[in-house]
């Protein structure tokens, strides 16, 4: 296959790892390398239950399109997908998962780094954490760990 697979969404269904790895397949690649962000079950100290995610999907799709073309740019790469979970999740399901092809490793590794640390900086997607005592707390991903009390979401 000679696909060029370049792709970011916003998806409020479980995502399937093994078909979105399919839509990377390249015979131009050498390497492969995936990344999943999955829900655990602690987060700063705290028990967490469950996590709620919410984005602005048109900006947060054309943003992440731009941060893939950046690292197909950047990488060499020869091919790119990504996609960012809203709604509940529960522990251990995948909210956010990355996958990158390239001719070698080393483009590959890196190109998924800079991915998901662009995506977690740069994306207007909010999570809200459901912790076992029954508090919520909203969390701007835009910030990295900066709390807000349970006001709701709040724009980047």
């Amino acid at each position: 296959m000679n696909r060029r697979a370049f792709e970011f969404r916003i998806s409020a269904t479980p995502l399937d790892p093994a078909e979105l790895r399919r839509t990377l397949l390249d015979d131009q690649a050498g390497a492969c390398v995936t990344f999943e962000g999955w829900v655990r079950n602690r987060n700063e100290g705290q028990p967490v239950l469950s996590l709620e995610y919410e984005a602005y999907a048109t900006l947060a799709e054309k943003e992440g399109a731009r941060i893939l073309a950046e690292a197909q740019e950047k990488y060499a790469l020869t091919g790119a997908a990504a996609l960012h979970r809203t709604g509940h999740l529960q522990l251990g399901e995948i909210a956010v998962w990355v996958g990158v092809t390239a001719p070698h490793r080393g483009a590959a590794f890196d190109a998924c780094r800079y991915i998901i640390d662009e995506a977690k900086a740069r994306l207007p997607v909010w999570k809200k954490e459901h912790y076992t005592s029954g508090s919520t707390v909203w969390i701007n991903g835009a910030t990295r760990g900066a709390h807000a009390q349970d006001t709701g979401p709040t724009a980047i």
